[in-house]
């Protein structure tokens, strides 16, 4: 995969956390922020995968093992 580099402005109390943390992971902050990244377009593309996924069983109906027919009443599941 090749990479292109870009140009970020963040505030220098933040940047300053971030390269520490970077440095507790013994990484750089580029490749911080490049996992970080990475971890975000991964989840969104697994959320999108799910959700068209759900939608499609959602339109073809659930099976729920009737036929499409009931022989009973809701009367007759609830006695009261």
């Amino acid at each position: 995969m090749t990479s292109q580099n870009v140009t970020l402005s963040i505030p220098k109390q933040v940047l300053q956390k971030a390269k520490y943390m970077a440095v507790e992971k013994n990484t750089s902050l580029s490749g911080l922020l490049t996992e970080y990244i990475k971890n975000m377009v991964e989840q969104d593309d697994r959320y999108k995968t799910g959700r068209m996924h759900h939608l499609s069983v959602l339109e073809k109906g659930f099976e729920m093992g009737t036929k499409d027919s009931v022989s009973w009443k809701r009367d007759e599941l609830h006695v009261r």
